[in-house]
């Protein structure tokens, strides 16, 4: 039953779209809350049913090509558009680089590709348009692409196999001389002269990018070494975006290597460019294990005190958003409460967007799942050990709040670290109602809403009866007529009034 929960807060508002594929995780997420806000019935129901069949049997076999596929063939009925070859064919093309993001001034290489084998009868003669585009941002709130326009045509090439698994076929590109900034590449494959598919890669172009970032990693060396990886972070991630480990998210390459550099020229001297510094932030360190650099955000209140010390807040994001969630979504609210409370706050990435905190209740089993499971709890711990070293936390009110997946990993969290925190508040989450009996000494401030189609209100509902029937004091709010994102913003200003009202009891010495 619980496998069948669909749960996550789905905020990808990425500059450009990453060079690995959607991951699955988010597909599945996208995938059935369409089905949840659709309902279908009758002879849309029997074919939802048999697409999910070819899902359920394609992820048993391992084959991610052909849950992309009909996924896809879902999607597309759903929003009442029949599966055609044509469509088949489409979705079955991907652009592939090894240079998501890349230096304008060297020669851009692009794959065309194929992730599965296409139900279509083509001729031999097919051809690619290629060009470089550019797309105005989306209106705010809007899911929907925006047109995009012509910056530079960058070539036709011949002679395209029409099994491009078996042969995929390499490009060359010239790049220079455009703006700094976000692209798409567009391929239009052709037949003869009829058009039979577009496909695209969002590229970020940025001249003397490779100098650049050299000097960083260079330079990191001479700075103490608390700050070393807030200055090779962006020539990490960068490097991690281009090997395809992960997607290119909100990354701003301009604004991220200017603020590596600032970092740089401020620790000359073997100065802490972070010490004694108030407000909103981003800092980073290596994750060991996983050899790369995490980003966490951290806002320290302004009337903060190293001697007294103050509460520390843990935010966990949901599926698809990062670090950044809790400071720039939920109308900026965690960090002005955290300011009005003089809590510290920091939030993690947690080591993927679909990291999950340590939860397995979606995990796929596969060794990369574990992996990305159990480096995703590690981040988290790891922040909670670094705030707890760089600034006095009052240890009897560090708290841990989330959503969506966030609230999956508040709950799982709380339950496996349950002496750690004073409180939780996960806002439209769901957890395992064995693992209540574990949290019963932890006040919990629980929210959802009763119309969320991302994840059933009864995640909620089950774990606040568990909670309740350990004897655990639990404050639940249920939203009526709620979805699965508004019922935070409302909620936040008592949750953190919640939160400023609980301590740890001090545990007990023996003599």
């Amino acid at each position: 039953m619980m496998k069948r929960i669909i749960f996550a807060l789905l905020l990808v508002p990425s500059i450009a779209a990453a060079q690995a594929l959607p991951n699955i995780s988010t597909l599945n997420v996208v995938y059935n809350t369409r089905k949840a806000t659709v309902k279908p019935e009758g002879d849309l129901k029997a074919q939802i049913d048999a697409v999910d069949k070819e899902i359920a049997s394609a992820n048993r076999l391992g084959k991610t090509g052909e849950v992309r596929r009909q996924i896809a063939r879902g999607m597309a009925l759903l929003g009442g558009t029949p599966w055609t070859p044509a469509l088949d064919f489409q979705n079955s093309l991907a652009l592939r680089s090894d240079r998501t993001i890349a230096d304008s001034t060297v020669t851009y290489a692009l794959r065309l590709e194929q992730i599965y084998s296409p139900a279509i009868e083509l001729t031999p003669a097919l051809t690619a348009k290629v060009s470089l585009r550019k797309r105005t941002p989306p209106a705010p709130g809007s899911m929907t692409p925006s047109p995009t326009t012509l910056v530079k045509e960058l070539g036709a090439f011949d002679g395209i196999s029409r099994d491009l698994r078996e042969s995929p076929f390499a490009m060359e590109l010239d790049v220079s001389g455009v703006d700094d900034g976000a692209y798409v590449i567009e391929t239009q494959v052709m037949d003869a002269t009829t058009a039979v598919a577009t496909t695209t890669l969002g590229v970020v172009l940025h001249k003397g990018l490779d100098a650049r970032l050299r000097t960083l990693e260079t330079a990191a060396g001479s700075v103490v070494a608390g700050a070393r990886a807030d200055v090779t972070y962006p020539a990490d991630y960068i490097r991690n975006v281009n090997r395809g480990r992960i997607g290119l998210g909100t990354f701003n390459v301009g604004t991220e290597i200017t603020t590596a550099e600032a970092v740089l020229a401020t620790a000359k001297g073997g100065k802490d460019p972070f010490k004694g510094r108030t407000g909103d932030f981003e800092r980073h360190y290596v994750l060991k294990g996983a050899n790369e650099v995490m980003p966490y955000r951290v806002y320290v209140p302004k009337a903060y005190n190293p001697t007294a010390g103050a509460p520390l807040v843990i935010a966990l994001h949901g599926l698809g958003a990062n670090e950044d969630s809790f400071f720039d979504s939920y109308a900026k609210l965690p960090p002005q409460l955290a300011e009005k409370h003089g809590f510290l706050l920091a939030a993690p990435l947690g080591y993927r967007v679909d990291g999950f905190y340590g939860s397995n209740l979606m995990s796929a089993g596969d060794a990369a799942s574990r992996r990305r499971v159990e480096y995703s709890e590690k981040d988290v711990l790891e922040v909670l050990r670094i705030m707890k070293a760089t600034y006095k936390v009052d240890e009897s009110r560090i708290y841990l709040i989330g959503h969506s997946m966030g609230a999956i990993g508040t709950w799982a969290l709380g339950a496996k670290y349950a002496d750690t925190w004073a409180a939780l508040v996960p806002f439209s989450g769901v957890g395992s109602p064995a693992l209540a009996e574990r949290m019963k000494g932890i006040p919990q401030f629980v929210v959802h809403g009763d119309n969320d189609p991302t994840v059933n209100v009864s995640g909620s509902r089950n774990m606040v009866a568990a909670l309740k029937k350990a004897g655990a004091d639990v404050t639940y709010v249920e939203v009526v007529g709620g979805n699965h994102t508004d019922v935070v913003v409302p909620n936040l200003p008592q949750a953190f009034e919640f939160l400023a009202r609980q301590h740890k009891a001090p545990t007990a010495v023996t003599q």
